[in-house]
């Protein structure tokens, strides 16, 4: 049987696909794409961290600029001083003025006023006081005293708060931020110690005796005026002695002793600075020593500080003590703080005299007539110079290098300059 060929029927070559080609060159296209990218990728990335190097480097300079300039203004004494602002309030010799309550008291013998920073009178009190002295419990309260007569004035930041008579003539006065007054008063044989409310209640009286208690040297009160500190100065067996005794007010007593908390003798001691730096801290000055105490309702001693140079002066606020230590074999005066645990944070060393020293913030201010210097708590000496006019008070404010200066000129804000 005879196959018949078939005809139509061919081989076709092995011809790439026309789909491939095109897949393959898709691919490419995109490969090529994804280096495109992987570049743009790159370059965003090395942007970035160019950008974080440059932020870096302003920012390290600009702190490093930034500190030096604090350190340029900070670390340096300036003598010199440029008014920057000046408010009329001339007065004469009799005025004189104490910081309190962001401003200022203008006290004499005609009336007391509270002048703002500006110069301008918040309140003004008038009285009739021969002899006035003014004692604060910081910015919150203040009494004026007829020190050898008989009339308190208690005063806050808003004025006036209450007038007490005495019968009895004052000798000092203190004040708690609550107005209560503690007032030592004189007496032909021996002073008494008597706590007045704002407005003239008696609220306790102690007496006292040379052969007993003792001459109340100085009294301290508590800022809620719950607590009385007084030092007493006795003789005991041919030695001086100084008796340290707090007085708890808070509730009602049976008999005067009652009131006496605690307590202590300190043979050979002298102590004729007693004070309260807070509510929980307060300090006995001797005359080579200080006793720290602590707590509210029955105080403690907590430290003593002994000290090898005589007492100038003492001042305090309610984080430091200050001293103003003579020395003994050299020239000058050594400017020291201790916080309110007694630990010695300041120490420098100074020439000259000053009648008035004080604590402002955290900066030690000592003047006498157009004399001035400045230590910050850091022992560094700010300020050493000579201002226009005699200085009657002096503080710092807001700003860098200024200060509120009043002088018989009137009142100037003032910057420390080179």
């Amino acid at each position: 049987m005879k196959h018949k060929k078939k005809t139509d029927f061919h081989v076709v070559q092995n011809t790439e696909d026309v789909t491939d080609l095109v897949i393959d060159k898709v691919l490419a296209e995109l490969r090529e794409e994804d280096g495109i990218q992987e570049d743009i990728e790159e370059q965003v990335r090395q942007h970035k961290k160019n950008r974080r190097i440059r932020i870096t480097a302003i920012s390290t300079l600009t702190l490093v600029a930034a500190i030096t300039i604090f350190l340029i203004i900070h670390l340096q004494t300036y003598t010199s001083a440029r008014v920057i602002t000046k408010y009329e309030n001339g007065s004469d010799g009799n005025v004189n003025y104490i910081q309190f309550a962001d401003g200022i008291l203008k006290y004499s013998k005609d009336g007391i006023a509270l002048v703002n920073r500006k110069g301008k009178e918040t309140w003004n009190q008038p009285y009739q006081i021969k002899n006035p002295i003014v004692d604060t419990y910081f910015d919150e309260a203040a009494v004026v005293a007829d020190k050898g007569g008989n009339t308190m004035m208690v005063l806050d930041r808003e004025g006036l708060k209450g007038e007490i008579q005495t019968t009895l003539p004052v000798e000092k006065a203190v004040v708690s931020a609550q107005g209560i007054v503690c007032a030592v008063l004189k007496n032909d044989t021996s002073p008494k110690i008597i706590c007045y409310d704002a407005a003239g209640n008696l609220l306790v009286e102690l007496a006292t005796s040379l052969t007993g208690t003792g001459y109340p040297m100085d009294v301290g009160i508590s800022e809620d005026g719950k607590l009385l500190l007084v030092s007493y100065l006795c003789v005991q067996d041919g030695k001086l002695v100084t008796k340290v005794k707090y007085y708890n007010f808070e509730g009602e007593k049976d008999r005067i002793q009652d009131y006496e908390v605690t307590g202590d003798d300190y043979e050979n001691v002298v102590a004729p600075s007693a004070f309260f730096m807070n509510l929980k801290t307060s300090v006995v000055v001797g005359d080579d020593r200080m006793f720290f105490y602590s707590g509210e309702g029955k105080p403690k001693l907590e430290e003593t500080v002994l000290l090898n140079k005589k007492i100038k002066s003492v001042f305090h606020s309610s984080r430091y003590v200050g001293l103003i230590l003579k020395n003994e074999r050299k020239a000058g005066y050594e400017l020291c703080l201790f916080n309110a645990s007694g630990k010695k944070v300041m120490s420098e060393e100074f020439t000259g005299d000053f009648s008035n020293v004080k604590i402002s913030g955290n900066q030690v201010l000592m003047y006498d007539g157009k004399k001035c210097s400045v230590y910050t708590r850091t022992g560094i000496h700010k300020y050493d110079g000579e201002l226009d006019s005699n200085i009657l008070e002096i503080f710092p404010v807001v700003g860098v290098n200024k200060y509120i200066v009043i002088s018989t000129n009137g009142m100037d804000v003032i910057r420390f300059v080179k």
